[in-house]
């Protein structure tokens, strides 16, 4: 086992990854920029080092600082937690050969299937169904037009090395096509420094589906169910659920195998999730990505199955075997969890500021992962996520029911956030049906109207 571990992130993830540090006996160091100075995993740790400036790309995107900060502290590994450099392969590199684990799975493999093409060509020898679309990146706009006009409109454009929603563009005729390629690839270059774009198919109404996958370096590979993360603002999932309403046993069963042969091709190991579109009026779904690291939405798995899925990262990475095998795995009941931003109800532009009241709920079935405490600043520089508030159930019903009590008394306030938005969201007799889709937003809510409620 480890003796020390650095925890490369901040939020509600360093805190969760320092409480599994803490179960395990295991020592940590909290890094931070000069504006998380005030911050929770920095109070908790046992160690903290400052590697930066405010901004993202001095200090937590700053590997040089992140690795000194490792050496100097005498860490022996790094756990990314999720964004940042939680998929970086040359972090994953730089780490290992300055003689620190890092915990995740290798560089290769976080390098084959953060290439949206590579992974997509892998998952397809596989067996595993992928969308119709192009074999690698598309060269220009008139090869887009040729392969569109094969497919049938529409189609979405999407970054090579993209991921988190960013770098898409839905395109429905010729004309939008032409106007729409390179600004997809203006998009690309700006987030992720690769211009490169592919073509697949567009589903106009799909499931967003993604199961859980955590594997050992000793060849153990085990699904732990699925999540439905169909409820999304600009492919930013909002709301994400377990098990998903969609699926029947049988459909389940498959994607689940599904899954397993996209992990088993890249001999995966450590936390991962295949995500998966599901196109309701066929039945048919279709690979879209997997994340090599653990999720936002990692503790609605927890609940459902009762596993540490954060414990289980580190003891994989030490060289431990998983805890459970397949055939030992159970699911119990049903989880939700709300992802609660602080952002302008209207706008959802991000809302900084000073938190004057924060008051959260509790009792049987309820957990709230979160860094916010009275008193406390949100900076504008990082994610506006606040706080994920996850309840579970015996049924589905039962998990709805402990949500909307958590969101009525839930006290957030000097700051604005999307509470009232998830009010909506569980008040909704489709929602409650479990008759969603990833377009139920844009097709339900208006932003003025929650603008209007939460004042």
């Amino acid at each position: 086992m480890f003796r020390k571990i650095l925890i490369a992130n901040r939020g509600e993830i360093a805190l969760r990854i320092l409480w599994a540090c803490k179960d395990l006996g295991v020592r940590t160091v909290a890094v931070h920029s000069q504006a998380d100075t005030d911050s929770l995993h920095v109070k908790f740790a046992d160690e903290d080092v400052c590697v930066g400036p405010p901004r993202s790309k001095d200090s937590y995107l700053n590997i040089s600082s992140i690795i000194a900060a490792a050496e100097i502290t005498d860490a022996d590994a790094i756990h990314p937690g999720y964004g940042f450099l939680a998929e970086s392969a040359h972090f994953a590199e730089v780490s290992e050969a300055c003689g620190i684990t890092f915990i995740g799975p290798s560089p290769e493999i976080i390098r084959q299937m953060g290439d949206k093409v590579r992974a997509r060509q892998t998952v397809a020898a596989a067996g595993v169904p992928v969308l119709p679309g192009s074999d690698g990146a598309v060269p220009g706009p008139e090869e887009a037009l040729h392969l569109a006009a094969d497919i049938g409109y529409p189609v979405i454009l999407k970054a090579v090395a993209g991921g988190g929603g960013r770098g898409m563009r839905i395109v429905r005729d010729e004309e939008e096509m032409v106007r729409s390629f390179e600004v997809a690839r203006l998009e690309a270059k700006g987030a992720f420094d690769v211009a490169d774009v592919y073509l697949e198919k567009y589903l106009e109404r799909p499931r967003h589906i993604e199961f859980q996958l955590l594997g050992d370096k000793h060849g153990s590979l085990i699904q732990l169910g699925e999540r439905d993360c169909s409820i999304q603002r600009r492919h930013q999932k909002l709301v994400e659920e377990s098990p998903s309403p969609a699926l029947s046993p049988e459909l389940r069963a498959r994607m689940a195998e599904a899954a397993l042969k996209a992990g088993r091709a890249v001999n995966y190991h450590s936390a991962g999730t295949i995500e998966f579109l599901l196109d309701e009026d066929s039945g048919r779904f279709y690979f879209i990505e997997m994340n090599t690291r653990i999720q936002v939405e990692h503790p609605v798995t927890e609940m459902v199955t009762r596993l540490d899925l954060v414990k289980e990262q580190i003891l994989v990475a030490a060289g431990e075997r998983l805890s459970v095998r397949q055939d030992e795995v159970r699911f119990h009941g049903a989880a939700i969890e709300c992802r609660i931003n602080a952002e302008d109800p209207e706008t959802f532009a991000p809302s900084p500021g000073l938190i004057t009241s924060f008051h959260l709920p509790g009792g049987p079935g309820i957990r709230v992962d979160t860094a916010a405490y009275p008193e406390y600043r949100v900076p504008p520089f990082y994610d506006s996520l606040l706080a994920k508030m996850i309840t579970h159930g015996n049924s589905r019903r039962e998990a709805l029911t402990r949500m909307k009590r958590c969101l009525e008394v839930t006290v957030i306030e000097g700051i604005r956030t999307n509470l009232a938005l998830h009010q909506r969201i569980l008040s909704d007799p489709e929602f409650q049906a479990g008759r969603f889709n990833t377009r139920f937003l844009e097709k339900y809510f208006v932003p003025a109207d929650l603008a209007r409620k939460a004042d």
